[in-house]
């Protein structure tokens, strides 16, 4: 089944009741038995929904895999993963990563004995400087939030498995529909669906993939004990959401090559960070485990102040001053001061983070108007 199918029938099944074509919202907290012990396959709403059931089955089968574990956001689903680990275990992740992130592995999990390395994973090589018989995860995201940089998700597989250590993916900027890390060997893959998934800034959730049963025991098993669960209204949004997946993500990819284009030859900006270009340092790798290169795009001004960065910031009008991204309108934001906060700026420095850095999640409008919006606004420095 290609991809555009299976994002509008995959996890989908006729409501055996009425025939409705959409999944209900099963709104209910719990279920009625027949006697004790004998039921319909519903208990207790944390455990089961038979909406968030669907919704389910479908992530598992855009990610090519067997099991998907919702949350309530992205980061529960992190700590879902890293829930996993026990205290004196060790994480590698990518040092160019979302600033929720690092501060779940820093402030959160540290604090419980869990210790994490962030280095640069451009180099898989890296790698090897860092592990040790403590390592059990190496977590990678790419393309990084936000500066664009493309990890190797196979050679990565490659040394972890001479190590004996699991790969965790975050696949939120690129979607199911251009990457598919399980295809690439890795054994989990993770999403804020919030972003890309959901696609219309109304949701808020997260989500696990895995091929693995033995993983997918351990997920669902803290998915119930923890109980981070998003509620059936919030699953519906996301099914129906996933059905337009493919079209806004296209979409958005086409818009963001032109912007890229446009910001490259003003004079007014010093770099733009997108690996659609051919002289991106991970273009070759991105061109290999990717289908297309994605709607962020991230871009450096010659006046390397954050007074410059906010005359941007609030000069648009298309484009909405957000966190978030992966929607259908257009947001710009600014990472150093809101996403990225929460890493120290010397961290955020190393990776090319500076505070006249901007991100631009594409939307699906007309292009020209986004153009004509972004044009209007440098115009102001």
């Amino acid at each position: 089944m290609k991809f555009g199918t299976k994002a509008i029938h995959a996890g989908v099944k006729p409501d055996p009741v009425s025939g409705a074509i959409m999944t209900p919202i099963y709104q209910t907290s719990t279920y009625v038995q027949d006697a004790p012990g004998k039921h319909k396959g519903y208990e207790y709403a944390r455990t089961q929904n038979p909406t968030r059931d669907a919704l389910q089955e479908s992530l598992a089968a855009l990610e090519n895999g067997k099991y998907g574990v919702c949350f309530s956001s992205g980061l529960a689903a992190m700590d879902a993963i890293i829930k996993m680990l026990k205290s004196g275990d060790e994480v590698i992740a990518t040092n160019d990563l979302y600033g929720g992130s690092y501060r779940l592995l820093t402030k959160i999990f540290g604090q419980f004995g869990v210790k994490s390395h962030f280095i640069d994973m451009t180099d898989p090589e890296e790698i090897h400087k860092h592990v040790n018989k403590n390592t059990k995860l190496i977590m990678v995201e790419t393309p990084t939030n936000p500066m664009l940089s493309i990890v190797d998700i196979k050679a990565v597989v490659k040394i972890a498995a001479k190590y004996k250590v699991k790969v965790v993916v975050d696949n939120t900027f690129a979607s199911p529909y251009l990457q598919n890390p399980l295809d690439l060997g890795a054994d989990i893959v993770w999403h804020s669906c919030t972003k890309y998934l959901g696609g219309h800034s109304d949701v808020v959730m997260g989500a696990v993939i895995t091929k693995s049963k033995v993983l997918a025991d351990k997920l669902f098993f803290i998915q119930n004990a923890a109980g981070a669960v998003p509620g059936p209204q919030d699953c519906f949004l996301m099914l129906r959401g996933i059905k337009t997946l493919h079209l806004r993500v296209q979409r958005s990819c086409d818009n963001a090559k032109k912007v890229a284009e446009f910001l490259l030859a003003h004079k007014k900006v010093s770099k733009v960070y997108y690996p659609g270009f051919k002289d991106n340092p991970g273009h070759k790798v991105a061109k290999k485990q990717m289908s297309g290169f994605g709607g962020m795009v991230s871009f450096d001004l010659k006046i390397n102040k954050f007074s410059a960065a906010k005359k941007v910031l609030s000069g648009t009008k298309l484009f909405a001053l957000a966190e978030s991204l992966g929607g259908v309108e257009s947001l710009i934001g600014h990472p150093a001061s809101m996403t990225h906060a929460s890493i120290p700026k010397a961290d955020r420095l190393k990776v090319g983070l500076t505070d006249s850095l901007i991100r631009l999640s594409i939307g699906v409008e007309d292009i020209s108007d986004l153009i004509a919006d972004l044009d209007k606004a440098l115009s102001k420095l």
